[in-house]
């Protein structure tokens, strides 16, 4: 789906929801041969049964991907991913854990290079099925201007 909208359009406060997605072992094997990470966290669950966890861990990159792939619902012509500051893995997510998306736009500014384009800041939460704060991140979106300023 196409949107349209121009750095005025923002508003602060505005919140996406996104569906649940369970994460499987075979998101996870993908993962490990893309990125080349095959530590034992991931890929070996005998050595994971001895841990603190008892379980295999998802990459927290993979769970970045998916989060934010899952929040990629609509094309704006006028934005586009500026990239991603302060992210953290809050909590664990484990085979068979579903995530849901939260992304809530917190801020807007000036570009300080650019007079045509703004800065969107959008808060994202991935949420575990129990309530956890798995990852969370800010998505920073660099979006046209209806007119340049000053």
């Amino acid at each position: 789906m196409i949107v349209e909208q121009y750095f005025e359009d923002y508003e602060i406060g505005f919140t996406r929801r996104t569906m649940g997605r369970t994460i499987t072992e075979a998101d996870i094997v993908i993962h490990a041969g893309q990125t080349g990470d095959f530590f034992p966290h991931h890929m070996d669950a005998e050595w994971c049964a001895t841990q603190d966890f008892k379980q295999r861990v998802a990459h927290g990159t993979l769970i970045l991907s998916v989060g934010v792939g899952m929040t990629a619902t609509t094309i704006n012509p006028h934005a586009m991913s500026y990239g991603y500051d302060k992210v953290r893995f809050v909590k664990p997510v484990f085979i068979g854990d579903t995530i849901t998306v939260e992304a809530k736009i917190t801020e807007k500014r000036d570009h300080p290079k650019r007079a045509t384009h703004g800065i969107v800041i959008e808060q994202v939460t991935v949420t575990k099925q129990t309530g956890e704060a798995a990852l969370v991140c800010e998505h920073i979106y660099l979006v046209a201007r209806r007119q340049a300023t000053a």
